[in-house]
């Protein structure tokens, strides 16, 4: 009876902060991610009888990894090509920049490759972007290549004719300090599902739990912290509604005696469900107590695998 009808009033308080916008404040715009477009993408050069992308291209030379290169349209339409040389795994940022770009260009980013045997580049797009750049120049933020070798990067407009543009090609920015994480929730995978539900059922009257898992995008340098994940809405609406405090960041090994023991064989699963086995996987913890009972929230970040995980428990005095 107490689960059912505490359940009922955090729905009900969720409801009211979703319903009355939490904030007066509205939310900062945040970059769109790479291939996000306000309009549709421009098309790619039309692939040749030859098969190679690079003949429906003026192609000129080389770029150097980190570097930038200038040049300017002079028809419509018209795609400029350059190739850089890349390691299997490298990640990088390539960007039709404002600065050395005409005012008012619209452009369009392609990657092909990288360079078989046979010298082609093929006719695949690798990555593409219309305009996450500035205005409606082209950015892709981040791309992480697979296979090393030699790549072709293009450069397209179809009404840019005299304006020049400037191509930078570099290592991935570094995320804004007040980014927030952008979660987009997850249902539960089978057996994580089933151990949620015997942990449910497993309190038996003594405590409460509810578990969500979300994804998010990420195209910036470095790993995301645990300060853009607590940021979120997810996160905030909860923390409001039951007035938590923070009580530190723990490593996710010392969880587990912290979780209530019902859902303590949680605590191996989300770890070979959610992390990769290498990554530094990180928990923030927060408590309030109330009459009778000590509520809690733990926040765990998989910073590689890009997952956010969010469990709070109510434990009855």
């Amino acid at each position: 009876m107490r689960s059912s009808l505490l359940k009922s009033c955090l729905t009900v308080l969720l409801a009211c902060v979703t319903a009355c916008g939490g904030s007066t404040a509205p939310e900062a715009p945040q970059a769109l991610e790479p291939g996000e477009s306000l309009q549709a993408v421009l098309s790619p050069p039309a692939p040749p009888a030859s098969g190679d992308i690079v003949d429906s291209t003026a192609y000129l030379g080389p770029v150097s990894l980190p570097g930038a290169v200038q040049a300017q349209f002079t028809t419509n339409p018209q795609a400029f090509s350059f190739s850089f040389q890349a390691p299997a795994g490298k990640t990088l940022r390539l960007e039709v920049t404002h600065l050395g770009s005409s005012m008012y260009l619209d452009t369009g980013l392609f990657v092909y490759g990288p360079k078989d045997a046979s010298g082609s580049y093929g006719t695949t797009v690798v990555a593409q972007d219309d305009d996450s750049g500035y205005g409606q120049l082209s950015k892709i933020a981040t791309l992480t290549l697979a296979q090393g070798g030699e790549y072709l990067a293009v450069v397209s407009t179809g009404t840019g004719a005299g304006k020049r543009f400037r191509l930078e090609l570099g290592d991935p920015a570094a995320a804004p300090a007040s980014y927030t994480l952008r979660l987009g929730e997850e249902a539960l995978p089978p057996n994580i599902y089933a151990l949620e539900r015997e942990a449910y059922w497993g309190c038996d009257g003594g405590c409460d739990g509810e578990l969500h898992v979300y994804a998010f995008p990420w195209s910036y340098a470095g790993e995301p912290t645990l300060a853009m994940a607590t940021r979120t809405s997810q996160v905030q609406q909860i923390l409001s509604a039951y007035w938590l405090s923070p009580t530190g960041i723990i490593p996710y090994a010392d969880l587990e005696p912290r979780m209530e023991i019902a859902y303590q064989r949680l605590h191996p699963a989300l770890l070979s469900t959610y992390g990769n086995g290498t990554e530094d996987v990180q928990v923030a913890t927060y408590e309030s107590g109330y009459g009778g009972g000590i509520f809690r929230l733990f926040v765990i970040l998989f910073p590689q695998s890009h997952k956010v995980v969010t469990l709070w428990q109510d434990h009855w005095l």
